[in-house]
């Protein structure tokens, strides 16, 4: 006879002890216990939390009207303005799923998003109005189109249905957000950049939502009203989660509509900017301002960034100007970063260029990732943690995906084994702590030795005169392939070939050193990562 648990006896689920979570949750206690603490800021226009909170019903409460509800896509196109803000919040207390589609997407590939996530509604602002009617043509099924009207740009035309304002004048301020029944269900809908193919549709679910937003608070040691600037896109993973992180702090969103060096840094200074986001890509433009504008901001300012492994030099120029730089790491299947560069006060002893290598690892699980590890993609045993053996990352838990819309088999590929294959390359350091070496696809293997193309990219970064480099492999008889580095120069900067070789010379191994210097302009996806496929293309079509 088994004998039953007896804490199961008489101890159920019910309404008084169990709510699902959601992070539509942390606007409405920022609205209750903050309603006069301001919220947004966009150019001119501000709102606190508790007439956002009334935005967001009003916004939620049209839709409603409209017919949508669960199962639902509705999609927004829009630079980071308050009105995207309010759509993290507006759309799923309607208990529809947002989909924020990327800015920086032709209208085929638009096109490609609004079918395949059967789009009801499309809230689109005026300054992709071109591109979004050429996207509209291709689409058989067109959704309502609603246009914002963000007074601090008066560039393009309406082409939809009514304005954004129009709607919420629709709607209510005392409607009841539509709260999930269970934390599995869909929140979001997130494509990945696809740029070998069509992008993917990522589905994230409530329960890791409103974690990962709780998350970026504890690793970041956000506090309570942060100001957080939008340097990073909300297209992407949600803005990393942000949106809900700054609710759940009742912090102040200030909005962003194109990263511009100057604008960047008159925020920091007019808003009291305390926390930015950003690729290193952006570091190094902020880097290379002019020192009168890095002038004058007296407080400290935080700068989360991921993306391509940055550079340690990066790193360490922006430590340099008084900014305390975390590094992350995430997918788009990790609801952004899930991996956190934890810091320890024992590093303060560290030269200033030491810890912007530590720092330049990508880390360790982030407070509500479950497990990390980096192991053999085949049989998942993890490698020896001896920063020399690499493995792939892989990562578990409730910062993962729901999975793939409409692509079973490339769901259950992707979580093969019981983790998520990542396809990035790393070795795992004694202290725990992981750093990439490389994406799978982009080692390059000359004369049988594996070369880091990451490890190359970050010796050339420290060379004054680089700007942005890639390595790649490009084919060779003798060796089978060879590195082959992409540089885009420093503006106004002269610099030859020859001293580059030199350099590599004096800094890294023979058999590492990029035998053939190409300089220009690097291509990039629509989010800004760097097209590595088209560059090995490139390389094997030089003679």
């Amino acid at each position: 006879m088994n004998k039953q648990n007896i804490f199961e006896q008489c101890l159920e689920q019910n309404q008084a002890n169990y709510v699902a979570l959601t992070p539509v949750s942390f606007l409405e206690r920022a609205a209750f216990v903050y309603p006069n603490k301001v919220a947004t800021i966009n150019g001119e226009i501000s709102h606190t939390w508790s007439e956002v909170y009334k935005r967001c019903c009003r916004l939620a409460s049209a839709l409603a009207m409209r017919g949508v509800g669960k199962g639902d896509t509705v999609s927004i196109i829009a630079p980071n303005i308050s009105e995207h803000f309010e759509a993290h919040f507006g759309v799923p207390m309607s208990g529809a799923v947002l989909n924020s589609i990327n800015t920086r997407l032709d209208a085929e590939a638009i096109a490609f998003i609004l079918v395949h996530a059967e789009t009801k509604i499309l809230i689109t602002d005026r300054e992709f109005s071109d591109v979004v009617k050429k996207a509209l043509k291709m689409v058989p099924n067109k959704p309502l189109v609603i246009d914002i009207d963000d007074p601090s740009f008066s560039e393009g035309q309406f082409i939809g249905a009514l304005t954004y304002d129009e709607l919420l004048e629709q709607g209510y301020d005392d409607f009841e957000p539509i709260a999930p029944s269970n934390e599995w269900e869909a929140i979001t809908l997130n494509y990945t950049s696809g740029t070998t193919g069509d992008p993917k549709g990522v589905v994230y679910h409530y329960r890791g939502a409103y974690l990962n937003a709780v998350s970026n608070v504890m690793s970041w040691s956000m506090g309570e009203h942060p100001v957080y600037l939008w340097t990073l896109p909300m297209f992407h993973c949600n803005g990393w989660c942000f949106p809900w992180a700054i609710a759940a702090t009742a912090g102040t969103s200030v909005s962003l509509r194109h990263v511009r060096t100057e604008l960047i840094y008159d925020l920091i200074k007019s808003e009291n900017v305390g926390y930015f986001c950003g690729a290193p890509i952006v570091l190094n433009m902020l880097n290379s301002a002019e020192q009168e504008l890095k002038d004058s901001i007296n407080h400290t300012v935080k700068v989360m960034t991921a993306g391509a492994p940055p550079p340690a030099s990066v790193i360490e120029g922006m430590e340099a100007s008084g900014f305390k730089v975390t590094h992350v790491y995430g997918l788009t299947e990790t609801y952004g970063p899930s991996v956190v560069c934890a810091w320890h006060d024992e590093w303060n002893e560290q030269s200033a260029e030491q810890q912007a290598r530590l720092k330049a690892r990508q880390g360790v699980r982030s407070p509500m990732l479950d497990q990390l590890m980096v192991a053999d993609p085949v049989t998942l045993k993890p490698v020896p943690q001896d920063g020399e053996s690499i493995g792939e990352i892989f990562m578990r838990g409730n910062l993962v995906m729901k999975g793939y819309l409409k692509n079973p088999s490339t769901t259950q590929s992707a979580f093969e084994g019981g983790w998520l294959h990542s396809g990035d390359l790393a070795v795992w350091h004694s202290d725990g702590y992981i750093e990439i070496k490389d994406r799978s696809k982009d080692v390059i293997i000359s004369g049988g030795e594996n070369i880091s193309s990451v490890e190359v990219e970050d010796i050339l970064y420290r060379y004054a005169k680089i700007q942005e480099v890639a390595v790649v492999a490009k084919q060779d008889e003798k060796w089978g392939e060879t590195p082959c580095a992409f540089i885009t120069p420093v503006p106004n900067s002269d610099i030859s070939e020859q001293e580059v070789i030199d350099f590599c010379r004096d800094n890294m191994a023979r058999f590492k050193r990029p035998k053939t210097i190409v300089f220009g302009e690097l291509p990039k996806t629509s989010t800004g990562k760097i097209q590595k496929y088209l560059l090995r293309q490139r390389a094997n079509d030089l003679a």
